[in-house]
């Protein structure tokens, strides 16, 4: 029987490499680009929403319901970013690997709303047993703070496991639906990531405009029921774009993990294979020296089996050699950003316990929720990137010649030396902060307002938020483009797992200066009374480690080799 000319897609009119949710030919007037990327844009909303609608309150919680002190708050909200960050490795891995992008959204999302309806739940478990009105059929139940702590623990935790596996994926889904190979949908994805942004910060904002006024001064239960609705809304609305999807295919190659890590195998096997064979068969394959193959010369020793020749077992080609290459190049890179995680730790730990302290209030009866201030960060980041792109950009490029005005690992730099700066305002807002107290006689009166404005607080916050343009993104994008192709999901998630390590790093500097400068009596740098506390010394001391991590990552951005570019400087 022959096929009509509509069940067929006309060959100009079909997109290379990707099939339809029934594994056929995918036709581009019926698919992707902006038709789906809406409902992948609308996902990462209420994503964010939801994310930050526990990550930004989550330190008022701790030390407010359930009774943690200052410094074992701040370390465990440290603990739990740092794990929300590392696990989008294990999320990449799994759907590079086995599930595929789509697949691993739908289970992730559906993970997520188990975990906020469970938190949802401890916190209900928390109120009734605070309100000591529990009857005898729930009074077992409530009568064990323990079970609550666990369950709230258990919760949280469930959901930084479902971010894990959502945040690397969801982008890179949302960027297979534009066609690189024609000119108007290439052009349309490069408008997508801009609007990627503006979507994921609004989202934050709203969060943090209002999720945080509901949490502070409503109900922690209704607090923590939102997100879980709008996460539930924004499944519904990725599972309505199902069939305007493109689903990218998987061809027959080698799992680019097990590629890599054969160069590193036959190079420990071959370590006893001279470097005059190498430059041979180096040689024989018509290859030139270049630096980047005289950078990391003991990899080169992957070309050849174990003993010298090419007549048996299995070699890597200079490819797969220069993208183990590529990969070990991030890894300097990699550790210095670290000190710029620690800070970035802040904002969501200190900053708000010591807006918590001062002047709020608005109008007569309305105070600007402590953790709403982080709002600034997003709003400062919102407004700059335009300015960034149309201004910044062009001005930098007719100085420098450079298309994107500045290197990549340029911008990165800018970003931590803005970052050091708010640390050192940071310091010096939190000195006159003590200042005042002590001057009003508020030393030993935590419960008591500061009379200094909460305003004085923007400043650290814009500056975060001013960092973030250049290092965040430009972290991501130093990730993404200098990985090698087949494994550009697991490189964004090595950008998260900067933040990662860098909270548990954070956590574990908390921890020993809590431990070092409290006890025998003493008040440490993190007492419960923040006016009896030292945050300023805090400060400083993450000013100076800012300094010298600035200083480490440029001596290692000297040596840096661009995968595609060439020299960082």
């Amino acid at each position: 029987m022959p096929i009509s000319a509509a069940e067929t897609p006309l060959l100009d009119d079909t997109v290379d490499g990707c099939l339809d949710y029934k594994g056929r030919p995918v036709r581009r007037s019926t698919s992707g680009c902006w038709r789906s990327a809406s409902f992948i844009i609308a996902v990462e909303i209420a994503e964010r929403f939801s994310y930050y609608g526990i990550s930004s309150n989550l330190i008022t919680y701790l030390t407010g319901p359930l009774g943690e002190s200052t410094a074992t708050a701040a370390a465990q909200v440290n603990a739990w970013y740092g794990a929300a960050s590392l696990l989008p490795l294990l999320g990449a891995f799994i759907a590079d690997s086995f599930l595929g992008r789509y697949r691993t959204i739908i289970l992730a999302s559906l993970v997520y709303i188990l975990g906020l309806g469970l938190l949802t739940l401890s916190a209900t478990l928390s109120s009734v047993s605070s309100s000591g009105g529990q009857n005898a059929d729930n009074a077992a139940l409530n009568s064990s703070p323990q079970f609550q702590v666990i369950l709230f623990f258990f919760s949280v935790y469930l959901v930084a496991f479902a971010q894990g596996g959502h945040k690397p994926c969801v982008q890179a889904f949302g960027a297979d639906q534009f066609d690189t190979q024609d000119p108007k949908e290439c052009k349309a994805k490069s408008s997508f990531f801009n609007w990627w942004y503006f979507g994921m910060y609004t989202g934050t904002l709203t969060t943090l405009w209002i999720l945080n006024y509901i949490q502070d001064n409503l109900s922690w239960v209704l607090g923590f029921a939102i997100p879980g609705i709008v996460m539930a809304v924004g499944l519904v609305i990725f599972v309505l774009g199902t069939m305007t999807y493109r689903y990218s295919v998987k061809g027959d190659e080698e799992n680019p993990f097990v590629t890599v890590g054969r160069v590193f195998i036959l190079a420990v096997r071959n370590q006893k294979t001279s470097y005059s064979a190498i430059a041979a068969e180096e040689e024989a394959q018509g290859t030139l020296s270049t630096e980047s193959s005289k950078q990391f010369r003991f990899l080169n020793k992957a070309l050849l089996v174990p003993d010298g020749s090419k007549e048996q077992g299995v070699v890597c080609s200079i490819r797969d050699v220069e993208e183990a290459k590529a990969i070990i190049r991030l890894a300097p890179i990699w550790a210095t950003c670290l000190i710029y995680a620690i800070v970035f730790a802040q904002s969501s730990t200190f900053f708000t316990k010591q807006g918590a302290t001062m002047d709020r209030s608005i109008t007569t009866g309305f105070e600007i929720p402590a953790a709403s201030l982080q709002s600034f960060v997003s709003l400062s980041i919102v407004l700059f990137i335009p300015v960034y792109d149309r201004i910044f950009v062009p001005l930098a490029r007719a100085l420098t010649r450079k298309p994107t005005g500045i290197t990549m690992l340029q911008r990165i730099g800018t970003g931590m030396v803005i970052s050091a700066m708010s640390m050192v305002i940071a310091a010096i807002v939190e000195m006159q902060r003590l200042k005042i107290a002590e001057g009003n006689g508020l030393v030993d009166k935590p419960n008591v307002m500061v009379p200094m404005s909460v305003w004085w607080l923007v400043p650290q916050y814009v500056l975060f938020g001013l960092a973030d343009v250049f290092t965040m993104v430009g972290l991501q994008e130093f990730f993404y483009d200098q990985m090698p192709n087949e494994l550009r999901s697991m490189g964004l998630a090595l950008y998260l797992s900067i933040f990662g390590a860098g909270s548990f790093l954070s956590s574990f500097l908390i921890s020993t200066i809590e431990n070092v400068t409290g006890g025998h009596g003493r008040d440490s740098w993190f007492s419960n009374n923040l006016n009896r506390a030292h945050l300023d010394y805090f400060y400083w001391l993450l000013a100076a480690l800012s300094a010298m991590g600035l200083a480490l990552y440029i001596c290692c951005t000297k040596s840096y080799i661009y995968a595609r570019r060439g020299r960082a400087f």
